[in-house]
């Protein structure tokens, strides 16, 4: 028989909260998900919230399991979550969730698992195995990684290579005759690849032979194998202490990523590239119309910029977009957003995937904004569709300079040619 689990996560949920025992919702964490979800032969549907009632109609058929976004934040990057509440099916292939895109109805839900679950009994009458894939990517299957993105190191590359580097590393210390590391191997090539991929090269997994490289294996005090350290730029190694599948370093890895990322970068919108590649590459883009330069100097809308960086590196782990514009400079832009040309500074929030937004209803400053932000954060919020239900047009305009504005010069006008009493017969 097929069992099938549908995990849901909600907005600060927790396990004394949304559920009970006897809800038959699995609690998930970054510790058990390797082990209940990627390991299991069961079709999950899995919700990542930031905690909501989920419904339970599957009892039996999908089982129903949750994973606190909020509080297991490294477990919702990894599957790309960046919303709530996301609900995603792990079926047959347990690394390549899809992401449920119906609606949040309970019969819309039972029926994308009975889908699923169709699915799977289609290909196994078809001779297709199905299931968990992870004995596969154990013995190095195609999914278990690539070896080339595990970095060895040695007692002549090891300095260059991690102290000198701006990258974060973790660097495996083993013995070829270990078989706790001969275990280890797989999930650590497999982490290695989800690792690069997901912090563009930044976070790198390593390994030493500690039996031939002693000097380094001296150095760092290394006494079992396999040991783990955590290599941060003019830090003090750390010693890693979670655990050892694939899911739990990809989750570490993660969050030392996060970590370590500088703030997000903020842009005014200059062009039409801007805009589409901001909003389009992040899950949310952030919007400021600021008011005219006339109206606040320099000093005044450096303030504003100032608060938006704080807001940019306060929530930097959730990888939104940060962008900004002046009063009357993209009016199609406000229009689409309902600002109106009046209330500046203003705020909204893009999802241009679903072309929805929300504004800022308080005040421009950073209890306000955190407010408006952590709201979003957890779902929480009115909405609206974008105007149009596509991304505006943006006109091209120059940089602003850092500078005070400049009110425009009026011509002089010459009136000594002019024969006034000849202009009074002319209007007589």
């Amino acid at each position: 028989y097929f069992r099938s689990v549908l995990v849901c996560s909600f907005t600060v949920l927790s396990v004394h909260g949304m559920y009970s025992a006897s809800d038959d919702v699995i609690e998930l964490n970054p510790s058990n998900f390797n082990r209940e979800v990627l390991q299991s032969d069961s079709l999950w549907l899995v919700e990542f919230y930031a905690p909501c009632r989920m419904w339970l109609f599957l009892f039996g058929i999908v089982k129903v399991g949750a994973v606190d976004a909020d509080q297991h934040k490294s477990l919702g990057g990894q599957y790309g979550v960046r919303g709530f509440p996301t609900i995603k099916i792990f079926g047959a292939n347990k690394h390549k969730p899809e992401e449920f895109q119906g609606g949040r109805s309970s019969q819309a839900i039972v029926d994308a698992a009975l889908n699923s679950l169709r699915s799977i009994v289609k290909d196994r009458l078809s001779g297709k195995t199905g299931g968990s894939d992870h004995s596969r990517q154990s013995s190095g299957g195609s999914s278990g990684g690539n070896k080339n993105d595990v970095i060895e190191l040695t007692d002549d590359n090891f300095d260059q290579m991690v102290l000198n580097s701006d990258d974060v590393w973790l660097v495996e210390f083993f013995a070829p005759w270990c078989g706790h590391c001969k275990n280890l191997e797989p999930e650590w090539t497999a982490a290695a690849s989800q690792v690069k991929e997901q912090t563009n090269g930044r976070v790198k997994l390593g390994t030493v032979d500690a039996t031939v490289h002693q000097g380094l294996a001296s150095r760092y005090g290394i006494r079992g194998f396999p040991t783990i350290k955590i290599f941060r730029k003019g830090e003090e190694p750390e010693d890693y202490q979670g655990g050892r599948t694939r899911s739990d370093l990809v989750a570490r890895a993660l969050d030392l990523y996060s970590d370590n990322a500088p703030p997000p970068e903020l842009l005014e919108i200059l062009n039409q590239d801007i805009l589409k590649k901001t909003c389009e590459d992040h899950q949310l883009c952030v919007i400021a119309v600021l008011p005219h330069i006339l109206d606040t100097g320099a000093a005044g809308r450096n303030g504003y910029l100032e608060v938006m960086m704080k807001m940019a590196e306060k929530y930097k782990k959730k990888m939104w977009g940060w962008l900004w514009t002046e009063a009357g400079a993209q009016m199609e832009l406000e229009s689409s957003l309902g600002i109106g040309g009046f209330g500046y500074p203003a705020m909204a929030a893009i999802n241009s995937r679903k072309m929805k937004f929300a504004l800022l209803k308080g005040s421009f400053s950073e209890t306000g904004i955190h407010e408006f932000l952590r709201d979003l954060s957890v779902g929480r919020g009115s909405t609206s569709t974008v105007g149009g239900g596509a991304l505006p047009k943006i006109h091209t305009v120059e940089a602003w300079d850092g500078k005070d504005g400049v009110l425009p010069v009026e011509d002089d006008i010459d009136l000594s040619d002019v024969d006034l009493d000849d202009l009074e017969k002319d209007e007589l």
